[in-house]
């Protein structure tokens, strides 16, 4: 039994034996019948080319609003922009209606004239103010017979004007400006038999305020005289104004 299965067996054996020692013979081993070490990695191949564009996806599906959100903040102010150009004029307007008639201006107004009364005894001290009297025009109230002042109420280019009769004595008195002589006469008497005269007169500039006077410059000079045929007078008036408020000459 042994004998026969060896027999069944033998044509392959033999066949096996036969094609080995072929392969043997042609130097030739088969891989399967070896393993070999990995070899060196190769070199990084060259980039492809871009692919060509996908196409495009689907359009969503539609959503519901979503919540109104929070106001921000506000932002700072930016800068200013440049002035822009200046625009066409505009087409003219209706003409509207006539106003009401309106006051008449009336220019601002300052002046006086004062004399010496009859009799009236002349200051005979240096520094003291000629007070004339006797009131011939004193319309605003700007002469004070009181103190022989003219206060300025008005502010402009004034002229003031004396005239004195000399007589018994020699006389010298200055025209003053807040304590200040502006303008200084004399007049010598020399036992004349009639009176002489002195006159004089300056322009001044004059702010509110400021004041204008007769004011006896020597004691012993002081000939003012009047009577019923001859006076001293002192005479002044606004001969302009610059009043910036006055509707005249604003």
């Amino acid at each position: 039994m042994t004998s026969l299965r060896l027999l069944s067996l033998f044509p392959s054996l033999l066949v096996l034996q036969v094609h080995l020692s072929n392969q043997l013979e042609d130097n030739k081993i088969p891989p399967s019948l070896c393993t070999g070490h990995p070899g060196i990695p190769g070199s990084p191949g060259v980039h492809g080319s871009p692919g060509q564009p996908g196409r495009d996806g689907r359009d969503g599906r539609d959503a519901a609003p979503g919540e109104k959100g929070e106001r921000g903040e506000r932002g700072a102010p930016g800068e200013t922009g440049m002035r822009g150009l200046t625009g066409d004029r505009g087409d003219p307007g209706e003409k509207g209606e006539r106003g009401q008639p309106g006051e008449c201006a009336v220019a601002p107004k300052s002046a006086f004239s004062v004399k010496l009364s009859q009799g009236q005894t002349s200051p005979l001290n240096v520094g003291d103010a000629v007070r004339f009297d006797t009131i011939l025009i004193n319309e605003q109230g700007d002469y004070n017979s009181e103190t022989g002042r003219f206060t300025c109420k008005v502010p402009g280019v004034y002229y003031f004007a004396v005239h004195a009769t000399v007589y018994r004595a020699s006389l010298q008195f200055d025209l003053m400006k807040n304590g200040h002589a502006v303008a200084s006469y004399f007049q010598f008497y020399g036992n004349w038999p009639k009176p002489a005269s002195l006159s004089g007169g300056s322009l001044l500039h004059l702010i509110p305020g400021d004041q204008v006077w007769v004011q006896m410059a020597l004691s012993e000079y002081n000939g003012f005289y009047s009577s019923t045929k001859t006076d001293s007078s002192f005479t002044g008036f606004l001969v302009y104004s610059d009043w910036k408020n006055s509707a005249v000459f604003a």
